[in-house]
């Protein structure tokens, strides 16, 4: 017999006790100690079933996800208590009702479904659809003052279309005005709690922030129900940010590309002005590295190497302890010199693909089509 059979047994035995008596009084003794074996039959199935040995339960306490979102169910309540509070008319309340027809098949849909409820009761938000719904022109749109510092409007609402416009703004590579409106949300402010994590995450990745990115990433992993587009992605972010360590080639190429991005933008004020001197403060601080490492490696080359700060004079004998070996290394006769072979190139190339960042194949790559043109000439 199995813990969980013996459990229910002790259930059973209570039960079958539990007869009508023919007089009252011990008709009451007896529902008494029916009740008595039930209580402890009840008692005993649930240490079965909470017990770490009995089969099919996990060993030890179970962590809660850190995060969840919230019931469709739920949302659409509140969105239609606020519409309410807005004393909008059955017209409205007719079109927010087309809106929430069918159940989202994403939580990011709950939160374009809310967003767009809010637009029908409210003339900044309406402003604020109808400019993500066009292009974006030459000029970067100012951040609503409404969003930053809203009043007349409740924090749920602020909270969701400061999320809903950020999404919006990391898609046309605003990262500042973006990072701008999603610092300080949680997940417990907003409806799609997964967007918020991985937005910021994608944020703080290309703004080279990589801690804060982490963090972002980190807290997306540990929550439930995030989509798996964004959970493969979270990986990768994750990854390529693992051994990202400040002032190397890898993090001043980084911040480059940032750069280059902004100038994209038309932005050429005092921040890039200042992104730009710290990278060429990095990269000083790697040059003098790479002399040090020169400097070092020359200096405990051997004291039988000659180091002369000037040529030798004419019809002078050198004087030097040195053997004047000189080790041959076979180069080959032929001429072609780095034109490999397309099967021993693609090697290469996968190999520096395995051990380097992904932006040094493309210098790669034009490495090898400059020696073939400069072969074919």
């Amino acid at each position: 017999m199995n813990a969980s059979h013996a459990g229910r047994s002790a259930l059973a035995i209570g039960s079958a006790t539990c007869r009508p008596a023919a007089s009252g009084g011990l008709m009451a003794l007896r529902y008494v100690e029916c009740g008595r074996r039930l209580l402890a039959g009840a008692l005993g199935l649930v240490l079965v079933l909470t017990s770490p040995t009995a089969p099919g339960q996990p060993p030890g306490p179970v962590t809660p996800p850190a995060w969840g979102p919230p019931a469709v169910e739920a949302v659409q309540t509140q969105a239609f208590v606020w519409l309410d509070q807005r004393k909008a008319d059955e017209a409205t309340r007719a079109k927010a009702l087309e809106l929430w027809k069918g159940r989202p098949q994403d939580p990011s849909e709950v939160l374009d479904r809310l967003v767009h409820t809010f637009a029908l009761a409210d003339s900044n938000v309406r402003e604020l659809v109808a400019l993500c719904s066009k292009p974006r022109g030459p000029s970067v749109p100012p951040t609503p003052a409404w969003l930053v510092s809203p009043s007349g409007t409740t924090p749920w609402m602020a909270h969701n279309v400061r999320l809903w416009y950020a999404r919006w703004l990391v898609h046309e590579k605003l990262f500042d005005e973006a990072a701008e409106l999603l610092r300080g949300l949680t997940p417990h402010d907003v409806v799609d709690p997964a967007s918020l994590l991985f937005y910021q995450a994608v944020v703080y990745h290309r703004l080279v922030q990589g801690e804060a990115a982490r963090q972002a990433l980190g807290a997306l992993l540990a929550g439930a129900s995030a989509p798996q587009r964004y959970l493969a992605l979270a990986r990768l972010m994750d990854a390529d940010l693992k051994d990202l360590k400040e002032d190397t080639l890898d993090h001043i190429a980084r911040r480059m590309a940032d750069i280059e991005r902004r100038l994209e933008l038309g932005r050429a004020g005092p921040k890039v002005r200042k992104i730009e001197d710290g990278v060429i403060e990095s990269l000083d601080k790697l040059i003098k590295q790479l002399e040090a490492q020169q400097q070092q490696a020359s200096s405990s080359s051997g004291a039988n190497n000659i180091h002369s700060m000037r040529p030798a004079q004419d019809s002078q004998i050198i004087e030097g302890k040195g053997k004047g070996d000189v080790e041959r290394k076979h180069i080959g006769s032929q001429g072609g010199w780095g034109n490999l072979p397309p099967r021993q190139r693609e090697e290469a190339l996968q190999q520096i693909g395995r051990d380097f960042p992904s932006h040094y194949r493309e210098i790669v790559e034009q490495y090898f089509r400059k020696l073939a043109s400069e072969g074919s000439q």
